[in-house]
């Protein structure tokens, strides 16, 4: 009976195991699959050369980049730039200028094309969108932001200031 049962449990780990390896490759094939998702807007997506063009000329230029802070300065940016996340866009468009070209960007493109045909929708002369790390993979320089440290002479309580301690 105890070489039968481990037969058995032998059989059944032999048969499962193609399936569980099947299992753990088509996962990790599903963020290659994410990452290749086609560029499916109107706005052109941009590349290395047809941005440093457009770099060459800052007065007539306005570069929107529209992810979270946190990954401006992890990943880094273009030099200058008026950030606005792609939620906030619409409250922002009263602030945008109408007389400069615009290029959108984002990690790959991907919120930078969706920013893009909204702003041209809206009216705004937008020439592109590009990706900070497809730029940067393409040998482009992009700027890091250090965040600087936290001050050392900090009040220790919360909302006390220097200037209003008790005497």
């Amino acid at each position: 009976m105890t070489k039968k049962l481990t037969t058995v449990a032998l059989l059944a780990m032999a048969l499962t195991s193609p399936i569980s390896l099947a299992a753990e490759q088509g996962d990790a094939k599903k963020p290659e699959a994410a990452a290749a998702k086609p560029y499916s807007y109107k706005t052109p997506k941009l590349n290395r050369a047809q941005i440093d063009a457009l770099l060459a000329k800052p007065a007539e230029l306005l570069v929107i980049d529209t992810r979270r802070p946190d990954e401006i300065s992890k990943i880094g940016s273009f030099p200058v730039y008026l950030n606005i996340q792609i939620d906030g866009l619409e409250a922002a468009l009263p602030f945008i200028p109408k007389d400069r070209s615009i290029v959108t960007v984002s990690n790959h493109a991907g919120r930078a094309g969706k920013a893009g045909d909204f702003l041209a929708e809206k009216g705004f002369k937008v020439v592109g969108a590009i990706g900070s790390q497809n730029y940067e993979e393409e040998g482009g320089k992009i700027t890091k932001i250090a965040i600087p440290a936290p001050k050392a002479d900090a009040p220790a309580k919360a909302g006390e200031h220097a200037e209003h301690k008790p005497k």
